[in-house]
């Protein structure tokens, strides 16, 4: 898909992004004021994402693992990940993940997938169910990913079936007790090291 965009036109695009304060925690009354955490296995936050997450995949992408503590008593989850650096007038949506398992602790890898047991996965950008893995254009520097994870209360309406960006903000207005972000980064054509792996899941 953006792979396929010439390295000029990305350059040319470098300064044209959504912006950070468009993603759905920096919107007022989102964060929440409880206390939750986020981490993945798999990266650190603010660290370069693994390639097999990407659309650079050999095989395809995956999502990627996560791990979350801190949930309130009685909270139901919704993950949300959003790219607010794409050339566009709003962050992109990668994935939304509605009515996770609380007691699961978290998310394997892979597990972001239409008819999956994660949870009732909505629709991305691409208006996709699942993952949209991270394919920034090429020259148009680093990308970053927001991980951003929602402990709602238990009067939280359901948003139904695959809810796209606007039904889950809909839903989750004022029933917000707690939010965690994790940032991964990826970019094309241009130096970028990987960055140290994360916190090793809990045993």
């Amino acid at each position: 898909m953006l792979e396929h965009v010439p390295a000029w036109l990305g350059r040319a695009l470098a300064g044209r992004r959504a912006g950070i304060d468009k993603i759905v925690v920096a919107q007022p009354g989102m964060a929440g004021e409880g206390e939750l955490s986020l981490s993945s296995p798999a990266f650190a936050d603010g660290a370069r994402l693994p390639e097999r997450f990407t659309a650079d995949a050999d095989g395809g992408p995956v999502s990627p693992p996560m791990i979350w503590t801190g949930v309130p008593d009685g909270a139901t989850l919704a993950l949300l990940v959003e790219d607010p650096d794409a050339p566009a007038s709003q962050p992109l949506v990668h994935c939304i993940v509605w009515a996770l398992d609380v007691a699961a602790g978290g998310l394997a890898e892979g597990a972001i997938v239409a008819d999956g047991e994660a949870g009732d996965i909505g629709r991305n950008s691409f208006f996709r169910v699942g993952w949209l893995p991270p394919d920034p254009p090429t020259g148009h520097g680093e990308h970053r990913y927001v991980f951003q994870l929602f402990a709602l209360d238990a009067d939280a309406p359901d948003p139904k079936d695959t809810p796209g960006r606007s039904a889950l903000v809909e839903a989750m207005r004022g029933h917000v007790l707690a939010s965690a972000v994790l940032v991964g980064t990826y970019s094309r054509g241009e130096p970028a090291a990987i960055g140290p792996v994360g916190a090793v899941a809990p045993v």
